[in-house]
């Protein structure tokens, strides 16, 4: 009997052991994965960090998340109050959409208007909307805004061109007590959450009012025939796919959408309102819906003025340097073979320069009687030819010394054609050439037009824009 207690008392403590064991290894395992877990969401946050920081964001590592992105085609259920205009009589081309709230120092919206009704001819007026929501809870001061906005402008108000509206506070999600990510202070969470609600409205608002959508701030002011200026590039993109095309390198400033998709976006800024600030989102919604390259023309339509941020008045000196204010004309650049005898660097090639787009050719140290070729797909006459080579951040890489020559009598195979005469229009200056009246200085269509290296030069070359204007057709 007492071997037989002692061996139960040995099973006892055995299972004891092991139970204490088991449940040791429990909790060493759960800490385990709660610190592998931990490390993976740091590195991860890190990771999202840097990328949002430098902008190049990867939408990938969300793409589970909207699978029925698709699916968000209706608009969202609000009620709008017009504080100014009635609802448009027919869709237009263009809808502008401005949001703004009070400042507490500064107040550019006016301006902003008035930029936009003054820098547009009287037939672009009757193609746009604008669409003003005064987003500030602040009753006081969304009144006193209605009254000067219906006095500066009361006749586009009378013609259906420009509305405010407002959103009550009782539709907007909760704003308090959010996460807190990039470590930002909860007033600027809450300021920059309750910016993408702001927007999500607005958008809401104008689904169906036109055909294409652009965005901009409320202190913006703009380019001359702006909207000319976008039409051309809608038309120079058809047949290619787009989500956005950005008229500014600033935030999101000048975002131009198809109206169509404005509902999907308006929902999924709604769905992360909180996650991080407007423009970021608008990165990951682009390249969500599968355009991964920016696609930004210059020079800018729209330039940041406004000197004071609406995030507690702070200082916010931001410029586009790529703006033009005055007779913008976005070149035509018919189609074209391009080619050239330098030695390109990496993948700038030729093709790059002879576009609007924001990219470059860039060719290593070229020599005398180097060239950049371009060989037109039909005759042409040119009313202005301008040239820029360098760029912002390496100034030396222009062409120091060269001509631009334009040619006619091709000869050779597609693949290989080229002109046999040439004309010389005049010299590089300070690596850039411009000249107008081309067509009155050349007497022929013209087949053909070089740049030219007349000495060689030890730096690289950056030819970042070729912009050509044609005039009428020439007889064929």
């Amino acid at each position: 009997r007492n071997h037989l207690k002692y061996f139960d008392k040995m099973r006892c403590l055995r299972k004891r052991s092991a139970v204490s064991f088991l449940g040791i290894l429990v909790v060493c395992l759960l800490f385990m994965n709660l610190y592998i877990e931990d490390g993976y969401v740091l590195e991860g946050d890190k990771q999202l960090i840097r990328e949002t920081a430098t902008h190049q964001l990867n939408p990938e590592r969300y793409v589970h998340s909207f699978k029925d992105l698709s699916n968000f085609s209706g608009s969202i259920n609000i009620s709008y109050r017009y504080l100014a205009g009635t609802p448009l009589p027919r869709k237009r081309y263009l809808t502008i959409g401005l949001s703004s709230v009070k400042r507490k120092k500064g107040n550019y919206l006016l301006e902003t208007i008035k930029s936009i009704f003054e820098q547009s001819s009287y037939e672009e007026l009757k193609e746009i909307a604008v669409v003003v929501q005064l987003a500030d809870f602040d009753s006081t001061w969304c009144e006193g805004m209605v009254q000067d906005i219906s006095q500066k402008f009361a006749h586009h108000i009378i013609a259906g061109r420009l509305i405010v509206i407002h959103v009550p506070e009782d539709y907007y999600p909760v704003l308090d007590g959010l996460k807190r990510n990039y470590n930002d202070p909860e007033d600027r969470v809450k300021f920059r959450s309750k910016q993408n609600v702001d927007y999500a409205f607005l958008l809401n608002f104008c689904a169906n009012l036109s055909d294409y959508y652009v965005m901009l701030e409320d202190d913006v002011r703009c380019s001359k025939n702006f909207l000319t200026a976008v039409k051309k590039v809608i038309t120079s993109r058809e047949g290619s796919y787009w989500v956005t095309l950005e008229f500014s390198k600033l935030g999101y400033i000048g975002k131009l959408y198809h109206s169509h998709d404005l509902p999907r976006l308006a929902h999924f800024l709604l769905m992360f309102y909180q996650e991080m600030p407007c423009d970021w989102l608008l990165i990951h919604f682009r390249g969500l819906l599968a355009q991964k390259e920016v696609i930004r023309f210059k020079p800018s339509l729209f330039q940041h003025m406004g000197y004071y941020s609406s995030y507690k008045g702070a200082e916010n000196k931001l410029k586009d340097d790529d703006f033009e204010e005055e007779s913008f004309d976005i070149p035509d650049n018919p189609p074209a073979n391009l080619h050239t005898n330098m030695n390109v660097f990496e993948n700038y090639e030729a093709s790059k320069a002879y576009s609007s787009i924001d990219e470059y050719f860039w060719g290593k140290a070229p020599s005398t009687g180097d060239f950049y070729g371009i060989v037109f797909e039909k005759p042409i006459k040119i009313s202005k030819i301008k040239v820029v080579t360098g760029t912002e951040d390496r100034q030396n890489d222009i062409l120091h010394h060269g001509a631009l020559e334009v040619g006619e009598k091709i000869v050779g195979s597609k693949k290989g054609r080229q002109c046999t005469t040439y004309l010389r229009l005049g010299e590089f200056k300070n690596g850039n050439f411009e000249i107008t009246d081309v067509e009155h200085k050349v007497l022929f269509d013209i087949n053909c037009m070089r740049i030219l290296v007349t000495k060689s030069q030890k730096e690289w070359l950056i030819i970042r824009s070729i912009s050509v204007w044609t005039s009428q057709t020439p007889n064929q």
